[in-house]
C-alpha cells in the first residue's frame, strides 16, 4: 500500500544570530558565541565602534591601540574557522537592528556588562532590536559568576569585600566552554574592515605595552598556572615579581575569567587560594559599582563628600610625571607610564600619596590612570581609588590608609630591585640611602652620581607633616 503524496513540501530556512563583542575578545569559554553557535545555523560576530566609547569619559589611546590588536586578533581566530568579524561604526541602538536586518538575524547575543554606561547602551539596543522584531539575548561572560547575586543576610548588596567572598564562593558556576570548531557566516553579508589606527585616536602613549590579543593571553595564563601562582601566597605583595599581570586580558576579555577561576581551582596549595580570592575582588567591585551606580561620579560615603581637596597642579603634574623625589612613588608611576600596568601594592601606594600626602582630589588619580592603564576598567578602577582615599565601600579607619612609601619600599622590595628598575638615577645609591636618598650626604651623593636636586628631585612635601594634615581633614569631614 503506497502512502499518498504529500501536498506540499515544508522548507525549513536556516536561523541566523548576531553575536555582539565588547570585551570579551576571545574564541575560547565565550557563553554569548556558544549560546549563539548552538541555538542557530549561522552566526555573524559583531563589534561596534562607538564613539561614545571611544572618545567618552575616559579615552585612552593606549587602550584604543590595544583594543584593535585585539580585534585584529580576534577576526583571525573567526576566519580560521569559517567566519570572521563584522565591523560597524556608529551607535549600536542604531548599527545593530540595521545589521541583524541585513544579515536576517532572528537574535542578537551579548554579554551582560555592570558600568552605568554599560547598562543604559544595552538597554537603548535591546529596545531597538524589540522594535524592530529581533530578540535580544543577554549572557553571563565578563565575569567568574553572576555578580548580581549575592546579598547579605538582610537581602541587601554587599558593601564589605570578605563577607561578599564567602557569599561568591558559593554562587553557582557556568561550565566552561571551549573554542568553536566552525563558525558558518550568513552568505552575502558586508563585513567592514577594521579601521585604521589614525581613525580610531589609537597611539599608544607607552613605550612597552604588554603584547595584545587571545593568544599573548592564553600563553601568560598557561606560564603563570605552570610556575609563578605556586608562590603567589608569599610574594604577591613584592612590587618586582609575584604578579600575574593578567588584569589587561581579563579586562579585555581576551581571556575568561571563569575558566582561570577553574583552571587555578584544579591546583592546590597557598598561592592559588590567594590567587583565587584577588579574581573575587575583581567581581566585587562589578558588584558595587552594578548595586551603586553613582560611585562613578561620587564617593559611596555621604560623609565624606564634603571632604576638603587641594587643587594644586605642580604638584599634580610632578605625580603624574614620576618626580615627587619619593623613589617608591616615582617608580609606580613610571612603570605606568612605560608598560600600561602597575603592581597593585603600587598602585595602592601611590594613591595614597596622592590623597593624603599631595591632598589631591582621587578622581585625579582615577583619570590619570584610566588614560593609561591597559586593564583600565571603571569598576575596579573606581573601587580601588575610592578604597585607597577612605571614601568608599570595605570601610576602614582612615588613618589606617595612609601609606609611607619608605617603610613600603623597605617591607616589599627590600633589595631595591624595583626602584632601580625603574628610577635609574638610583641605581648606585646605597641600599641603606635608597628609600630616602634625600638623607644621603654631600660626598655620598657625589659618589652615587645622585645629586639631589639636580639628578633626582628633592622631596615634593614632607610626609609625616601632612599626614597629620590628612588626619585633621578627615576629623573635620567626620564632624561636619
Amino acid at each position: 500500500m503506497s502512502l499518498p503524496a504529500p501536498s506540499h513540501v515544508l522548507l525549513v530556512v536556516p536561523s541566523t544570530a548576531l553575536v555582539w563583542f565588547r570585551r570579551d575578545l576571545r574564541v575560547h569559554d565565550h557563553p554569548p558565541l556558544t549560546a549563539a553557535l548552538r541555538a542557530h545555523d549561522r552566526v555573524a560576530p559583531v563589534f561596534v565602534f562607538d564613539d561614545a566609547l571611544l572618545q567618552g569619559r575616559f579615552p585612552s589611546p593606549t587602550r584604543a591601540a590595544f583594543l584593535r590588536e585585539c580585534l585584529a586578533e580576534l577576526d583571525a581566530a573567526l576566519r580560521e574557522r569559517g567566519g570572521g568579524l563584522v565591523f560597524r561604526a556608529g551607535a549600536p541602538e542604531r548599527e545593530l537592528p540595521a545589521l541583524a536586518q541585513e544579515a536576517g538575524a532572528a537574535a542578537v547575543y551579548w554579554a551582560g556588562d555592570v558600568s552605568p554606561y554599560a547598562r543604559g547602551r544595552d538597554e537603548r539596543v535591546a529596545g531597538a532590536l524589540r522594535d524592530a522584531g529581533v530578540e535580544p539575548v543577554r549572557t553571563p561572560g565578563l565575569f567568574v559568576a553572576d555578580v548580581s547575586q549575592p546579598r547579605t543576610q538582610s537581602g541587601k548588596p554587599f558593601t564589605v569585600f570578605t563577607p561578599f567572598w564567602k557569599s561568591w564562593e558559593k554562587l553557582e558556576r557556568r561550565e566552561v566552554h571551549g573554542a568553536p570548531r566552525a563558525i558558518a557566516l550568513p552568505g552575502g553579508l558586508r563585513k567592514g574592515r577594521l579601521p585604521a589606527a589614525e581613525t580610531l585616536g589609537a597611539a599608544t602613549e607607552v613605550a612597552e605595552p604588554l603584547p595584545a590579543g587571545e593568544a599573548a593571553a592564553r600563553s601568560a595564563m598557561h606560564a603563570w598556572l605552570e610556575d609563578g601562582i605556586a608562590r603567589y601566597a608569599d610574594q604577591q605583595e613584592r612590587f618586582a615579581q609575584g604578579s600575574s599581570m593578567l588584569s589587561p586580558y581579563l579586562h579585555f576579555g581576551c581571556l575568561s575569567p571563569r575558566e582561570l577561576e577553574a583552571r587555578v581551582g584544579e591546583l592546590r596549595g597557598k598561592g592559588p587560594a590567594a590567587y583565587a580570592r584577588q579574581l573575587a575582588w575583581r567581581d566585587f567591585y562589578a558588584h558595587v559599582l552594578l548595586r551603586n551606580p553613582g560611585n562613578a561620579r561620587h564617593e559611596f560615603q555621604e560623609r565624606y563628600r564634603d571632604l576638603e581637596w587641594d587643587e594644586d597642579p605642580v604638584l599634580l603634574e610632578a605625580w603624574t610625571e614620576g618626580r615627587t623625589g619619593y623613589p617608591l612613588v616615582d617608580a609606580g608611576m613610571r612603570q605606568l607610564k612605560t608598560i600600561g600596568w602597575m603592581h597593585n601594592r603600587a598602585r595602592l601606594v601611590v594613591g595614597s600619596f596622592l590623597t593624603k600626602d599631595l591632598h589631591l582630589d582621587w578622581r585625579h588619580g582615577e583619570a590619570h590612570f584610566m588614560r593609561y592603564l591597559l586593564d583600565g576598567d571603571e569598576a575596579s578602577n573606581n573601587g580601588n581609588w575610592q578604597w585607597i582615599a577612605s571614601v568608599g565601600v570595605d570601610p576602614a579607619p582612615y588613618f589606617r590608609r595612609m601609606f609611607n612609601p619608605a617603610l613600603q619600599q623597605r617591607r616589599f622590595d627590600p633589595d631595591g630591585s624595583y626602584l632601580r628598575r625603574w628610577v635609574p638615577e638610583l641605581a648606585a645609591v646605597p641600599a641603606d640611602r635608597l628609600t630616602e636618598p634625600w638623607t644621603m650626604s654631600a660626598a655620598e651623593q657625589d659618589a652615587a652620581g645622585c645629586v639631589i636636586g639636580r639628578d633626582y628631585p628633592e622631596p615634593v612635601v614632607d610626609h609625616r607633616r601632612e599626614r597629620e594634615r590628612a588626619l585633621a581633614r578627615y576629623r573635620a569631614a567626620e564632624g561636619a
